[in-house]
């Protein structure tokens, strides 16, 4: 049994060496960095202020790969399928954790197919109203949706999306019947608002924080479990008496299951670096994110709790995509 034990100790010690040897030795090649969204999003512009530090960090050029399509799901399940050697980064947002609810069939396991290094950050919520809408507040709105709920809907950037789902769990938990005009992105959700087509919304802040600003939108809550800097003066959900509709849209970077722990601590360590550092700070607070940088094992934790959530509103509310 001694011999055994010996023996099981010597391989543990090789391949914690090795692994470690291996983390030494990374990146020996460029890394790719998948975005699964295309050029130009949020998601995209965080990921190559992330990509221009890491390549400091690391001494090997990290590249931004755009692979948009399926509402995520091409990206991630290329990123799911590549090599656990730490040459292969991804950076997610919230339909991550939504598509597994949202799809019947999609190429990838939250749970298994990926190592969370941090979510690295997040932008809450906000539904908004054109100024001609009798309501400053969320309990005014309602009381006047109540009124007609028919008359009114609400816009988003599209189905499954974390807004869309807001706006949805909302509706699920007020029990009022109106009506989700889904659109093809923020852009377009945002506009139909600000000219009055479509009287309520619900997108993430970036798109919406400069009409909010400039008086074009009226702010009526975040979804946030905190205010956001970007306006202060905007209530949270919870603080106007409506809990348990905290949801954001997550900024998170991961890596295929596999992949060593060692690699896995040094990027988390360089993420932890490099979003305090001023010139990041200010660029991804300019587009209304905060600074989350949370480690592995919250981000691990935070992916389950949502995944689970999601998938309840999205049966909830009875949408499907194919």
């Amino acid at each position: 049994m001694n011999r055994i034990q010996m023996l099981c100790g010597a391989v543990a010690a090789l391949c914690i060496a090795g692994a470690a040897g291996a983390a030494q030795d990374y990146p020996t090649r460029p890394v790719r960095m998948i975005v699964p969204f295309a050029a130009g999003g949020p998601t995209d512009v965080i990921a190559r202020v992330v990509a221009q530090k890491l390549t400091e960090g690391l001494g090997q050029q990290v590249v931004v790969d755009n692979r948009a399509g399926a509402g995520g799901n091409l990206g991630m399940g290329l990123a799911a399928a590549a090599p656990a050697d730490g040459h292969t980064l991804i950076v997610v947002s919230s339909s991550f954790v939504v598509n597994p609810g949202l799809y019947s069939s999609i190429p990838y396991d939250p749970y298994k197919s990926f190592i969370p290094v941090s979510n690295m950050a997040a932008s809450p919520n906000v539904f908004t109203v054109h100024p001609g809408i009798a309501a400053r507040n969320m309990k005014e709105l309602l009381t006047v949706v109540a009124a007609d709920p028919k008359k009114f809907s609400v816009a988003t950037p599209g189905v499954g999306t974390t807004p869309d789902l807001s706006a949805q769990l909302l509706k699920l938990t007020t029990k009022l019947d109106f009506v989700t005009v889904p659109f093809g992105g923020a852009g377009p959700a945002v506009a139909s608002v600000v000219s009055n087509q479509t009287p309520i919304g619900c997108t993430a802040l970036p798109p919406t924080t400069q009409h909010i600003i400039g008086g074009r939108l009226r702010g009526i809550a975040v979804t946030g479990a905190k205010r956001s800097s970007a306006i202060a003066d905007v209530p949270t959900m919870a603080e106007v008496g409506f809990k348990g509709q905290e949801a954001d849209t997550l900024q998170g970077l991961l890596v295929p299951a596999g992949t060593p722990k060692p690699i896995v601590d040094r990027l988390h360590g360089l993420v932890v670096k490099m979003m305090v550092l001023p010139d990041v700070k200010s660029r991804v607070e300019g587009l209304g994110f905060d600074i989350i940088a949370s480690s592995p094992a919250e981000f691990t934790t935070q992916v389950k709790v949502e995944v689970e959530k999601w998938a309840k509103v999205v049966k909830a509310a009875g949408i499907k995509v194919n």
